[in-house]
């Protein structure tokens, strides 16, 4: 993954990374891009990893493969938020809102006209602060209603 970070144009690329600093350390960051620039990314940087990470990187995606078809399911014009993390000890205290300020700044100065997001299903502290900034499920993953689901898609217009 350090590795991907340092290449351009793939998912996990420097060019998608928006950090959040207080004093000199870092507390926070977030990473997002367009519908169109995700689909000119290669998983190129994610295959030199040799030996056992190799191993588990290919087992990941071959177990976690509808998982990681969620990215293609992103709508023209959306700019997904792909991650975003703030310190454990910073939290409340407004960094994942200025992270989020940020990513949807970046989102409108490059044309997007929504901003999409998947979140765990339980992960309830994240979905209210999405829900506060205007953001409303779109949609459960997986869909079998015998399954709880594991992920929820939220969006909403810029």
């Amino acid at each position: 993954m350090a590795r991907a970070y340092l290449e351009a144009d793939n998912d996990y690329s420097f060019q998608n990374v928006t950090f959040a600093e207080q004093g000199r350390a870092i507390v926070g960051m977030a990473s997002g891009f367009t519908a169109e620039q995700r689909r000119g990314f290669s998983d190129r940087p994610l295959t030199p990893a040799a030996g056992f990470p190799a191993f588990r990187l290919a087992a990941l995606r071959l177990l976690c493969a509808p998982l990681f078809r969620i990215l293609e399911t992103l709508a023209e014009g959306d700019f997904y938020l792909l991650a975003i993390a703030v310190d454990p000890e910073v939290r409340g205290a407004g960094v994942g809102s200025v992270l989020m300020d940020l990513m949807e700044d970046r989102a409108r100065s490059g044309g997007s006209t929504r901003l999409s997001l998947d979140v765990a299903a339980k992960n309830e502290r994240a979905r209210r602060l999405y829900e506060r900034r205007g953001m409303s499920v779109e949609s459960k993953w997986p869909r079998p209603p015998f399954l709880p689901a594991l992920f929820v898609r939220m969006a909403k217009p810029l």
